[in-house]
């Protein structure tokens, strides 16, 4: 093969630099770019390659160029835009997306950055919204717009702060519902034995003012007894429904639908409500199994990979889940575990003396061979040599002196001069984050390889590896308690090899030494915890001696040789525990929810509120009961019959009503006799001469 002529070899150079050095300078608009990236002007870098790529579409350097500065520019803006909105500086943030959009108009991550500054725009202007409703005291347009803000952001803390005043003057509301007022609502007291349902209510309607609407399947032959002092109509009302299995309906402010509490009329007539819940931190299954078990809830829905709650059951209901979903969906408690072990070794040899031979032997050893190789004349061309020195084999004559000698193994005489000593520290300090409950995994050291050979018949031999971890081992399983404590359980090992065993078929097993300890603590947030005492001390001291020679007092030592050895190693464990985040349940003024019944769940609780100056049974004999009504006369034909007086005591053992009814009280003592009573909307004129019992009803004063 011949080269090419120096002349050629030259040209070829030439052209090479020539293209290089174009290729360098083909993109003047690459370097003014990377100019202006450098001194900061980003836009500028950016808008300089975008108009020299709309110039150049066909350029594969200038694009990938482009496309390469376009990235590195999008990742430093958004991640200080995304620091901008962590941080509320909402405007800040919108300016960096879009000056990514500038440049890069389809990037996601800009359109989405966008998107939840509208949202969070908008959901502020809700919270701001609520607050200034509660202000003007419409708690409910507050609670509605909080309720709204926590739906698309569980975590907002606008929305929070603003649903725990809403519930705070909601609790004190309440509180001050149960207290007495001044002046005091007109009560309604009601003395009936075995009277018609919808007679009472009828009675009740024109007392009160408020319109009841029966379902066609209310029976018409219940019977209410009742005897109450000084009440509230719908808390006679509620009374009412809850003794004798029915429920009711609010159609309007002032009217209500009754129907039986059978589970037909109350798929009929219950309104049902859906809602959605999306959980940031909690388990869709965890929060649907406590739904089921806790309010029984109808139906439900759940999506793991969204972490998303669907229930559809009254309203009730779904607020008593809203609650109990908000005291679930926590965020984990996590802690940070500062870990620092620490091994120290310390070893010393001291080895001094003279090493005699252990045996003298008195026979034939072979003598030192030496082989030549000579020419053809008889001179040397080479030699060599074959010492001798090894015990001769087969029998040797004692009687004959020839060839014995008295030999000792090589060296004859050794004097040892040996003093090691070392220290050795083996440091390592992991750090490492860790949910509570969660278990968490630190090994530094070695695996170590083991051959395993199996022999199998028609087969062959298969080998397989396996491998033994060596070293430091460290489990750890932290618990976050409430009180900024940390329960930690902690197992720690140490191993080392201490030497290889050789097995059959070439195979090695290896003796591990191992120190460990497992405990559990309770420390501080930010306590350290120091573990010592894994403590390893093996000390060994050896001499060879010249029997009878060494053991001379003070001469001894010159015919002995002594070997004395220490190896010592400690390991200490320190640990201090960080908090990250801990658990914060929600906070509420009442932390008890009320539920309702077994069968009713988040029904109002049947209450009658303390509003007369005495209780139901105050001078009540205990066998005493209300005087049983007597027929009504009959009036002359076409002559209306007398008002009827109200009785002056109608209940034997009760205090007259105007012991107990302040002067505005609305007192019903039975209702009119009716010419069927299952017709309560035809009422027969009242009797002229009312027994005790008869209706009596006397407007307030």
């Amino acid at each position: 093969m011949t080269k090419p002529p120096r002349a050629a070899r030259l040209l070829v150079a030439a052209v090479l630099a020539a293209s290089l050095l174009a290729g360098c300078a083909s993109h003047p608009a690459i370097e003014a770019s990377r100019q202006l990236m450098a001194s900061g002007n980003t836009d500028a870098a950016m808008q300089r390659l975008l108009e020299a790529t709309q110039r150049s579409p066909d350029d594969i350097e200038l694009r990938a160029a482009f496309h390469r500065q376009r990235d590195l520019a999008s990742a430093q803006l958004l991640a200080s835009a995304d620091g901008a909105r962590s941080s509320g500086r909402e405007e800040e943030a919108e300016a960096l997306y879009r000056r990514v959009q500038r440049f890069d108009e389809k990037n996601a991550r800009a359109a989405s950055g966008l998107a939840a500054i509208a949202a969070d725009r908008r959901r502020n202007t809700l919270v701001s919204e609520g607050e200034a409703a509660l202000a003007k005291d419409k708690p409910a347009l507050a609670e509605r717009n909080a309720r709204t803000v926590l739906a698309e952001a569980p975590a907002h803390g606008g929305a929070r702060a603003l649903l725990r005043a809403v519930q705070e003057r909601q609790a004190r509301e309440e509180a001050k519902a149960l207290a007495p007022k001044s002046p005091a609502p007109k009560p309604i007291s009601l003395e009936f034995r075995d009277v018609a349902l919808k007679a009472v209510f009828e009675v009740l309607a024109r007392s009160s003012g408020i319109n009841f609407v029966f379902d066609k399947d209310v029976r018409s032959d219940t019977k209410v007894t009742i005897f109450i002092r000084n009440s509230n109509v719908d808390e006679i009302v509620r009374l009412i429904l809850a003794t004798n299995q029915l429920e009711s309906k609010q159609l309007n402010e002032n009217s209500l639908l009754i129907y039986p509490k059978t589970a037909a009329k109350a798929k009929e007539h219950q309104e049902m409500v859906v809602r959605s819940f999306f959980l940031a931190n909690g388990d869709a299954k965890q929060a649907q199994t406590m739904l089921k078990n806790v309010l029984k809830a109808k139906d439900m829905f759940i999506d793991e990979r969204l972490g998303l709650v669907v229930i559809k059951d009254t309203p009730e209901v779904v607020k008593l889940a809203e609650r109990l979903i908000e005291s679930l969906d926590l965020a984990e408690p996590e802690v940070m575990l500062d870990l620092e072990v620490l091994e120290i070794s310390r070893s010393q040899l001291y080895e001094l003396g003279l090493d005699f031979p252990d045996q003298i032997g008195y026979g034939k050893i072979t003598p030192d061979v030496v082989n030549k190789v000579t020419d053809t004349s008889g001179v040397t061309i080479s030699q060599t040599t074959t010492f001798g020195g090894v015990l001769a084999p087969g029998n040797i004559d004692l009687r004959s002196r020839v060839g014995l000698t008295t030999f000792v193994a090589n060296p004859g005489l050794l004097l040892n001069l040996k003093s090691n000593g070392g220290d050795s520290k083996l440091l390592a300090n992991p750090r490492i984050r860790v949910k509570s409950h969660e278990k968490a995994k630190i090994h530094i050291g070695d695996k170590l390889p083991v051959f395993t050979t199996t022999a199998t018949a028609n087969v062959g031999v298969a080998a397989s590896v396996s491998y033994i971890d060596v070293g430091l081992k460290l489990d750890v399983e932290p618990v976050v308690h409430m009180e900024d404590e940390v329960a930690i359980k902690v197992g720690l090992e140490v191993s080392s090899v201490v030497k290889e065993i050789a097995g059959p078929s070439n195979s090695t097993a290896y003796q591990i030494g191992t120190r460990s300890a497992a405990t559990s603590l309770r420390l501080r947030n930010g306590e350290t915890q120091v573990l010592a005492g894994l403590i390893s001390n093996e000390e060994r001291n050896s001499a060879a001696k010249l029997p009878g020679f060494g053991d001379v007092p003070l001469l001894g030592r010159l015919f002995a040789s002594n070997k004395d050895s220490s190896n010592k190693t400690e390991i200490v464990l320190l640990i201090t525990p960080r908090i990250m985040r801990n658990l914060t349940p929600p906070q509420r003024s009442d932390p008890a929810l009320a539920a309702g019944t077994e069968s009713n769940v988040g029904a109002p609780a049947l209450r009658i509120s303390p509003s007369a100056p005495r209780s139901l049974g105050v001078g009540m004999s205990r066998n005493a009961a209300p005087a049983p009504a007597a027929a009504a006369p009959t009036g002359d034909a076409g002559q209306p019959p007398a008002a009827p007086e109200a009785p002056a005591d109608n209940t034997p053992g009760l205090p007259p009503p105007e012991a107990l009814s302040p002067p505005d009280e609305i007192k019903v003592n039975a209702p009119p006799p009716f010419v069927n009573a299952g017709d309560p909307i035809n009422p027969a004129p009242p009797a002229a001469n009312p027994a005790p019992g008869a209706a009596n009803e006397s407007p307030p004063q």
